[in-house]
């Protein structure tokens, strides 16, 4: 399909068409499994997680876990030179630009080697955004000491080509991602009327994929621990059903993704994009809901902020935050 770059990072203006290959794919087994192969995985632990916030079950890595002193690492794997800051900070002056990281994060800890977001490595986002500098994630997780095949987890925050963009380089990996998400972006997204710019096809049809095989976890909604002292939190909207992270411990993190790209956001109390401009406000208080969590600004870490890598010792592309 045709796509336009829109100046927000993350938003893709598609075409009309769809191919109707995508959609068969996407109905057959996103839509089917909403209806019919979710109810069936439920003992797995696929829809219920969250459902009253329950506790996680040890097979999804939870409760028999004791809670771990989890070890932070952000890591860059390409750059997106000089993106125009109004994109990323709603209401920024126009003629500013910024070199933006593009960055996934592991957390280690409690049996489970977990990343946060997964990048991405197909070809045709390299002109859309002429990215520079690139590494492909797995090799990346390989500068930290990480075998692509040791990943338990991916945390994806949302379905954006950048993030969720990666999962295929991780097979052994099993995907946590809000319910809602899902549904939307494997169904109605591809619908007349509905959204999914910045959404790669193949990331829907891999997340599919992997469900099927009984590697993904649905997240029901906010406040949910998955594992323990992880607890992730929705609310931000930067996408259908976009979600955050806090990693309890000493001190304790936030990892914003993002729902909010920059210090910046929270200097200024400023947006990131969001799936609607009526989200702005409901992002905004998300920001200091995550500034709250963490218990300073300064543990949050946003979605694309170079700074991280100052801010936190940083030996290549590895930061080390805790």
């Amino acid at each position: 399909m045709k796509i336009a770059v829109n100046e927000r990072m993350g938003v893709i203006k598609a075409g009309s068409v769809v191919g109707a290959g995508v959609v068969i794919l996407l109905l057959a087994f996103g839509l089917a499994q909403t209806s019919e192969g979710l109810g069936a995985r439920e003992t797995m632990g696929v829809s219920a997680v969250g459902a009253g916030r329950p506790s996680v079950s040890s097979e999804s890595g939870g409760v028999a876990d004791a809670e771990a002193n989890y070890t932070i690492r952000a890591i860059r794997y390409a750059t997106v030179p000089k993106f125009p800051l109004e994109g990323l900070v709603m209401g920024a002056p126009k003629d500013d630009v910024i070199d933006i990281a593009m960055v996934f994060w592991v957390i280690q800890g409690g049996r489970h080697t977990i990343l946060f977001d997964s990048g991405f490595h197909r070809e045709k986002w390299f002109a859309d955004f002429h990215i520079t500098d690139f590494l492909a994630p797995d090799k990346g997780a390989e500068q930290a000491g990480i075998p692509a095949a040791s990943v338990t987890d991916i945390i994806v925050s949302h379905a954006h080509w950048d993030h969720m963009g990666g999962i295929d380089l991780f097979p052994n990996a099993t995907i946590w991602i809000q319910k809602q998400e899902y549904e939307y972006y494997t169904g109605a997204a591809w619908q007349p009327g509905g959204k999914h710019g910045g959404i790669d096809p193949e990331d829907a049809q891999e997340l599919v994929r992997r469900n099927v095989r009984g590697q993904v976890r649905l997240v029901n909604g906010d406040d949910v621990e998955i594992f323990p002292g992880i607890r992730v939190y929705t609310g931000a909207r930067h996408t259908f059903a976009s979600q955050y992270v806090r990693i309890e411990g000493e001190p304790p993190y936030v990892l914003a993704s993002d729902n909010c790209y920059l210090y910046e956001n929270l200097k200024s109390h400023r947006a990131s994009a969001t799936f609607d401009p009526a989200d702005e406000p409901g992002n905004i208080a998300a920001q200091q809901r995550m500034i709250s969590l963490a218990g300073s600004a300064e543990r949050v870490v946003p979605g694309h902020d170079p700074a991280q890598f100052e801010r936190f010792p940083t030996r290549g592309r590895v930061a080390h935050i805790r």
